[in-house]
């Protein structure tokens, strides 16, 4: 019998536990679809014309973050029993894979005021973040191990997942750690004709697929379109149905008319 035992780094501890926080979290599941087609003919002509270059995940980013802005109480926190904490800004934690040591780990990334800041910004942090070296003293992107986190590392799981329902309790700590967004790209990797359904503690979390070609009907005429795969994870326990789909009739449009482009 031949096999090998791999050391994984200490980061993945804390996304093992956040999987297992977040299964219990009430979120409800959307699998969209976004034709892109247009969008993505504005940021070519865009980056053709503009010195600062952006990417697709970063306009894309920037939508959410403005749309999210009008549906403030999407990425609101549950504050007690009956009580939102809504926050200003919309801060996105987004993961960027990093290489260690031959492996390639996941590690979060925070984009403050996605909401606000511009499309160039956007593009130049997850570019910094993907150039920066990483170790596996880092737990956070840019920011290393401290003492209470090595001690948290060392905890049974019981006492680490209760760890992540404590933040969970208390918003402010909350947003400052992971933001109140989450975003997880699989089209930054490679193409997946599919959805993907992540695990998230965050009030509203996107999981973006790839931009596929796919028949589509146009104007009772069938066009071939590059169509954008998405799944997007809302807590009931903060929002309603109702605006859950105006929210996701706004995104799409923004998303399809290429928002601020």
């Amino acid at each position: 019998m031949n096999y090998k035992i791999q050391k994984f780094p200490n980061s993945r501890i804390a996304s093992i536990d956040v999987c297992e926080v977040g299964k219990q979290k009430h979120h409800v599941t959307g699998l969209l679809e976004f034709d892109v087609t247009d969008s993505r003919k504005k940021i070519k002509g865009y980056n053709n014309t503009n010195n600062h270059k952006i990417s697709f995940t970063a306009w894309l980013i920037s939508v959410i973050g403005y749309t999210l802005k009008k549906y403030e109480t999407s990425s609101a926190y549950l504050l007690g029993r009956n009580k939102l904490m809504i926050f200003e800004d919309i801060n996105v934690s987004i993961i960027v894979e990093k290489d260690l040591k031959g492996t390639k780990v996941p590690i979060p990334l925070i984009i403050e005021r996605a909401n606000e800041v511009s499309m160039e910004s956007i593009t130049a942090q997850i570019a910094e973040a993907k150039n920066e070296e990483f170790t596996e003293n880092d737990i956070i992107l840019r920011k290393k191990t401290r003492q209470w986190e090595k001690v948290y590392y060392s905890l049974p799981g019981f006492l680490r997942r209760y760890f992540w329902k404590f933040i969970l309790k208390h918003p402010k700590l909350a947003f400052k750690k992971m933001g109140n967004v989450a975003f997880t790209s699989i089209g930054m990797i490679g193409k997946v004709n599919g959805w993907f359904i992540p695990i998230s503690v965050h009030p509203i979390c996107f999981g973006v697929g790839s931009v596929l070609k796919k028949p589509t009907v146009i104007d009772d005429s069938i066009e071939i379109r590059e169509i954008l795969n998405m799944s997007v994870l809302m807590d009931h326990d903060v929002l309603d149905g109702a605006p859950m789909v105006r929210f996701i009739c706004d995104l799409k449009e923004n998303i399809e008319i290429g928002l601020n482009l």
